[in-house]
């Protein structure tokens, strides 16, 4: 089922939540207590921070089953603890430091490249995917149109980190093994090994992003024909 914020149970007989849980539920609410969290560590869940990761590469459903249980018990797909987001954001810094290690980059070079890949990378693509796709499925994917059943934005943004997590472990960290002496080398062996990374990577990107909004054809039909534009030039 597409992740919605439709009503759930604990509403009054006329079927509107009460004042009491309405403003528990905005999304300014939801907003504060997540930027609360963010500066109290001890109130993070880390190992299950790190278990999401593992399952991002080994088992992704898992990972949206738990979405989907959040909803059941907090009226809320978007996470609501960033220490997913204080994780991946340490592991942007460390490989972009192992990046830069390995290319023998400098500190200004070094540093340049840690704000594009955050920033840009992360960030400015994150938010212009996340946007198109919530406004997408609000558009067009959800059963019912109304403002009780509209796609989070925050939920969105959390697939695109989802799906990000393993395109930087792929082109950052495996990829490094092999960039030096391989991939920048001015063989075809290290064109279609440099290629070959970037296709894995972008087609697990899409997958991942797939399985996020997988409840309606329209988002497979779609998510296959990005797949398959992104072979085709190859």
């Amino acid at each position: 089922m597409l992740p919605t914020t439709s009503v759930n149970s604990r509403t009054q007989g006329n079927g509107t939540l009460s004042s009491r849980d309405a403003a528990r539920h905005t999304a300014g609410a939801k907003r504060y207590k997540y930027l609360r969290r963010l500066v109290h560590f001890r109130h993070m869940d880390f190992e299950f921070a790190l278990w999401q990761m593992l399952y991002l590469f080994t088992s992704p459903q898992k990972v949206y089953r738990n979405f989907q249980y959040r909803k059941q018990t907090k009226d809320q797909w978007a996470r609501d603890d960033p220490a997913f987001l204080v994780l991946l954001s340490i592991w942007l810094c460390v490989s972009t430091l192992m990046f830069g290690f390995v290319l023998q980059m400098g500190f200004v070079e070094t540093l340049k490249l840690l704000l594009w890949i955050v920033f840009i990378d992360c960030i400015g693509v994150g938010l212009l995917i996340a946007t198109s796709m919530w406004f997408i499925s609000n558009k067009y994917l959800v059963k019912h149109q109304g403002r009780d059943y509209d796609v989070e934005w925050g939920y969105a943004f959390d697939v695109h980190l989802n799906a990000f997590y393993p395109l930087l472990v792929i082109l950052h960290f495996i990829q490094l093994f092999f960039i030096k002496y391989v991939v920048l080398s001015d063989w075809f062996i290290g064109y279609f090994v440099g290629n070959t990374f970037w296709l894995i990577a972008i087609g697990y990107y899409i997958y991942i992003t797939f399985l996020g909004y997988s409840g309606k054809l329209q988002v497979t039909f779609f998510f296959l024909s990005a797949i398959w534009s992104c072979k085709a030039p190859l």
